[in-house]
Order: structure tokens, then C-alpha cells, then sequence
């Protein structure tokens, strides 16, 4: 759990970014059942701090706010320039060595790259600063094509929109995928998005060119998760070949057919493993895995943990 989260900025915030970690973890959603935190904002130097939308917001804590901390989010950084206090850096590594977790927006992976927390590990940042990020920390592994890469203890997000994903990953791995799904659709975003699909997608929704749309067949394969589905199958359904039909799905999403399909039946036993009194046998059949040995194996391999001690870790969020 992550009860108390705590926002760093700068001599200069990003509204935006700073905005959206606020919505996730700053206002009081308990009355639908979702988490409360305990959410301050903190700058090295108190007082009123300009923003890059033009208005100003005041901040009253320092850096002692980080001290016991449970989360750390970082916002965009804009003043990629100027020099990081020191004291920050300092005290961000001290939060991390007694076991905080970072999460950045964007330029954000800059402060903990500064750190030399992203030393020897992967991160991301919007696609337009990867270069940079990569000349200036070259112990850095920059991820430049993805959404969200959690490494060791500070998770990193591509541009705006990355940052809500990535938020929600998290409320995923703390609290469950039932509290995730809930907190998406107060949202009104998309419950998940897996962090290797791409920042940019040159077509997200293309033209039709059969009668059959892609969206349509996207809700399709949700309905029928259970059912043995295959490429050749899909394509089919959709009146493409194979090859066109993989190359414009990944067009459309970001990701191969397969990856995609993998990502929803996860999801779904997630949520029956949380909701659900069923075997996991069951649960494995009704997700589309076949048995629970294929269950099992996808779950560790993405998940990191066996379908039974996850239903054990979240089955009390419902």
C-alpha cells in the first residue's frame, strides 16, 4: 500500500502533469470505495511557485514532507537547465533507500536520473526528451518507444496521457485490478494499457476499408475471450490476410494481436480472481488460458506472482 504520496516541484511546475498525479491520488474518493491518500505537495523552496500555464499556486512544505513518504510522484520537469538542489537529490536517495517508490510524468525521470536512482536501470520520458535523457545519463537504459517501465523502485511514464496509465498501473499492483477498474472510470480512461505499447501510434483510428471495422472486432474479441482465438481466425473475421491484418492491428494499437490478447485475458482473471469464488481452474477456462497451468505460467511471467496469492493479495479490495 502507498498511504501517504507525496508531489516534488520545482522553481517552475508543470501544470498539467502536476494536475493529473493530483486527480489520481489527491482527492477524496473513499465514499465509491477507492483508496484515500494522504497527498501533500512539497518544493525545495516554499512559497508561490509559477507554473507553465501562467498562474501560480502556492506550496507550503519542504523537503521533510519526502521523508516518510510511501510514493514519490514527479511531474514534468521543465527547467531541464537549472541546476537540481542538491539537497533534493540527496534527500529523493535517502526516501528510496528506505524503501519509497518514485513515479515520474514525462520529464520528471530527469530528478531520480539526476539521482542516480535510473543508474544501471530502464526508464522513459516523452519521446521529444529521450535523446537527451540518454546523452546526459548514460547509465541510463532510455526506453524511448514506450508507455510506462518500471524498474527496482521508481516507475517512469512517457508525455501526459502516459502518466494516467502508469498511475493506474500502480493502483493495479497495490490494490487490485477491481480498485484500478473503478478508478479508471471515474476517470473515464481506458482501465489499462500495457507499458511496452508504443508513446506514438501514427493511426489510432485508421480509415475502413472492409465493411468490418477493427473497433468493432477490438469489442468483439472482448466478448469472446473464452474462445480459442488465433491470428489466422481474427483475420479472417476482419476479410484481411494474416500479414495485413497483424501489421494493422499493431497500427491500431500499438502492439502485436497477440500481446493484446495476452493483456485482456490477464486482465479478466485479474478481475475474477478478485471478485469471484471460482476455481482457478475456472477462472483459467473463462479467461481464454485453456487450463491453469497456462494461467499459472502467463501470470508469473507478467505479473510476477501465482494466480492463487494474487486472489489472496486482493481478494478483500472488493
Amino acid at each position: 500500500m502507498i498511504p501517504k504520496v507525496v508531489a516534488v516541484v520545482g522553481d517552475l511546475a508543470a501544470a498539467f502533469e502536476l494536475g493529473i498525479v493530483c486527480q489520481v491520488f489527491g482527492l477524496d474518493r473513499s465514499d465509491d470505495g477507492l483508496p484515500l491518500h494522504d497527498f501533500t505537495l512539497c518544493t525545495p523552496r516554499p512559497g508561490t511557485i509559477p507554473t507553465t500555464s501562467g498562474y501560480t499556486i502556492q506550496v507550503e512544505h519542504g523537503l521533510e514532507r519526502l521523508i516518510d513518504a510511501d510514493l514519490i510522484t514527479v511531474p514534468a520537469w521543465p527547467q531541464l537547465d537549472a541546476p537540481v538542489p542538491a539537497l533534493l537529490l540527496a534527500t529523493l536517495r535517502e526516501a528510496v533507500a528506505r524503501g519509497a517508490k518514485v513515479l515520474t510524468v514525462c520529464t520528471g525521470a530527469f530528478l531520480p536520473a539526476a539521482a542516480g536512482l535510473l543508474d544501471d536501470r530502464r526508464a522513459t520520458t516523452h519521446w521529444q526528451f529521450a535523446e537527451l535523457l540518454a546523452r546526459r545519463h548514460p547509465r541510463v537504459s532510455v526506453e524511448p518507444d514506450v508507455l510506462y517501465v518500471e524498474d527496482g523502485p521508481v516507475l517512469s511514464s512517457a508525455g501526459a496521457a502516459a502518466g494516467i496509465d502508469a498511475c493506474l498501473h500502480l493502483i493495479r499492483l497495490q490494490y487490485g485490478a477491481a480498485t484500478a477498474n473503478a478508478l479508471a472510470r471515474r476517470l473515464v480512461v481506458p482501465a489499462h494499457r500495457a507499458g511496452g505499447q508504443a508513446q506514438y501510434v501514427e493511426a489510432p483510428m485508421p480509415p475502413p476499408r472492409t465493411p468490418y471495422e477493427l473497433s468493432e472486432l477490438l469489442d468483439w474479441i472482448m466478448e469472446h475471450l473464452h474462445q480459442p482465438l488465433t491470428v489466422e481466425a481474427l483475420a479472417a473475421r476482419a476479410a484481411m490476410s494474416p500479414r495485413t491484418f497483424a501489421r494493422r492491428f499493431k497500427t491500431l494499437t500499438g502492439t502485436t494481436p497477440h500481446r493484446w490478447l495476452l493483456e485482456r485475458r490477464l486482465q479478466l482473471a485479474e478481475e475474477l480472481l478478485e471478485t469471484t469464488d471460482l476455481s482457478v481452474d475456472a477462472v483459467a477456462t473463462r479467461a481464454g488460458f485453456g487450463g491453469a497451468d497456462t494461467l499459472r505460467h502467463h501470470f508469473a511471467a507478467r505479473r510476477g506472482i501465482a494466480p492463487a496469492a494474487y486472489r489472496r493479495a486482493f481478494r478483500h479490495s472488493t
